[in-house]
C-alpha cells in the first residue's frame, strides 16, 4: 500500500471517529490552524463524521488570507511600473486590492509572472538584467527558508535587480492574540504540521501552559486529522495540558535547525498587520538591516500606501474562529470565488473557498 493510501484508509478513519464518539462527554471547540487542514476536513467530510459535541473552527493559517490589503495594493503599485516584473504564487493574483487585483494589472500590460518557487524569480531576474524583478514573499514559517534562500542566491550571483516584497508571518504570536481576546472560544488546537516541520513545536509549549489549552501537531491526510482530534480530545477529557505530536513521521520537537539558521540569517521578528485582524506585535519577519537593498518596499518607495478593508467582509472573525464562513451575510451572494470581497474566498487554503466548494452553506 502506498503511503498516501495508508493515511486515507476509510476503515481506520471510521474507527478513529468511533473512538472520538466514545470518549467525548461534553462540548469542545477545537481550532485547526492551517487552511490546508480546513480544506482536507471538508473535502473528506471529517466534520460530518464527528459527534455534535466536537466543533471545529478555522484558524488564521492561510498565508494568502492574512496578507493585508495594503500589501496587495503595494504589489499592484509595483507591478504597474514600467520595466518591472512582479513574481507571485498564482492564488495571489485574484485577491482583491482596494480597486483591482493583480490579474487586472496583467490584463492592462503589467508584467505579473506566476512562479512555483522564489528561486524561479531569481532565475527570471538573471535572465532579465534590464528589468527589476520582485518576488511577493508571503507565507508562514514554511515559506521563510526558500524566500531567504532566494536572497542568498541573488547575492551570490551579484544580482542588483532582485528584491522581495515581504509579508512573512508567524503562527505563535497569532495564537497568543486569539487566546487573549475576550471573544475566544478555542479550547484546543490542531497545529500545522508543515510549519512544525520547519520550526518544531517547542515554541508552543509555553503557550499551552500559559492559557491551559492542549495542542496536537497534526498532518493533512484524513487519518492524520482524526488522530490529532482524538489526541487533543483525550487531553481535554482527562484534564491535562501539553503539546503532543501526531505527525512524527515529519516533525520533531526541535524542527529543522538548518532551515531555522537560514531564516535567522536573512529575517528578524517585526510587528505585522494581518488582514481582518490588525496589528499583532512581533508576529512577522522583516528583512534584517544588512538586506535593506533587497527590500522592495524601500526600493519602490511604497511604504506609505495604506488601505481600508471592505466593511462587508468578516474575514477577521472567521480567521479567529469567532464565526464560520456561512455566517457571513455576503457569503455566496455578494462574495463568491468569481467576485470575492476578501482573500478567504479565493485562496487555495481559504476557509470561505472551502465552504463554498464543498457545499457547507448552512450550519
Amino acid at each position: 500500500m502506498q503511503l498516501w493510501q495508508e493515511f486515507r484508509n476509510a476503515e481506520l478513519v471510521h474507527r478513529l471517529a468511533e473512538e472520538i464518539r466514545h470518549r467525548v462527554t461534553r462540548p469542545w471547540v477545537l481550532m485547526e490552524i492551517c487552511g490546508g487542514q480546513t480544506h482536507a476536513i471538508l473535502q473528506y467530510g471529517l466534520d460530518q463524521l464527528l459527534p455534535p459535541e466536537i466543533e471545529l473552527v478555522h484558524g488564521p493559517g492561510c498565508p494568502v488570507c492574512v496578507t493585508p490589503l495594503e500589501l496587495i495594493d503595494k504589489a499592484i503599485a509595483i507591478a504597474s511600473r514600467p520595466n518591472t516584473i512582479l513574481c507571485s504564487y498564482g492564488d495571489m493574483l485574484r485577491v482583491p486590492g482596494s480597486q483591482r487585483d493583480l490579474f487586472a494589472v496583467r490584463a492592462t500590460g503589467g508584467r505579473v509572472q506566476v512562479v512555483y518557487s522564489p528561486l524561479d524569480a531569481v532565475r527570471i531576474a538573471r535572465e532579465n538584467p534590464d528589468k527589476e524583478v520582485v518576488f511577493f514573499a508571503i507565507g508562514f514559517e514554511t515559506t521563510a527558508p526558500p524566500n531567504a534562500m532566494s536572497l542568498l542566491q541573488a547575492q551570490a550571483l551579484g544580482l542588483k535587480n532582485y528584491s522581495l516584497l515581504v509579508s512573512q508571518v508567524r503562527v505563535p504570536p497569532a495564537m497568543h492574540a486569539i487566546l487573549s481576546t475576550p471573544t475566544n472560544r478555542v479550547q484546543g488546537f490542531l497545529l500545522a504540521g508543515h510549519v512544525c516541520t520547519v520550526m518544531g513545536y517547542w515554541e508552543y509549549e509555553p503557550i499551552a501552559a500559559k492559557y491551559q489549552v492542549p495542542m496536537t501537531v497534526t498532518g493533512f491526510e484524513p487519518v492524520d486529522l482524526m488522530q490529532g482530534i482524538l489526541m487533543t480530545l483525550r487531553q481535554l477529557e482527562e484534564g491535562h495540558v501539553g503539546v503532543e505530536n501526531a505527525y512524527s513521521r515529519a516533525v520533531t520537537r526541535e524542527g529543522n535547525r538548518a532551515a531555522q539558521k537560514i531564516i535567522d540569517q536573512v529575517f528578524e521578528p517585526c510587528d505585522r498587520n494581518w488582514r481582518g485582524i490588525g496589528l499583532i506585535p512581533m508576529s512577522g519577519w522583516g528583512l534584517r538591516p544588512e538586506w535593506a537593498d533587497f527590500d522592495a518596499e524601500k526600493r519602490f518607495d511604497v511604504g506609505t500606501i495604506h488601505a481600508q478593508e471592505s466593511p462587508l467582509c468578516i474575514a477577521g472573525q472567521i480567521l479567529q474562529g469567532i464565526k464560520k464562513p456561512h455566517e457571513c451575510p455576503a457569503f455566496g451572494t455578494q462574495c463568491t470565488p468569481q467576485a470575492p470581497l476578501g482573500a478567504p474566498m479565493v485562496s487555495a487554503e481559504g476557509a470561505c473557498a472551502a465552504y463554498y466548494r464543498y457545499g457547507r452553506s448552512h450550519p
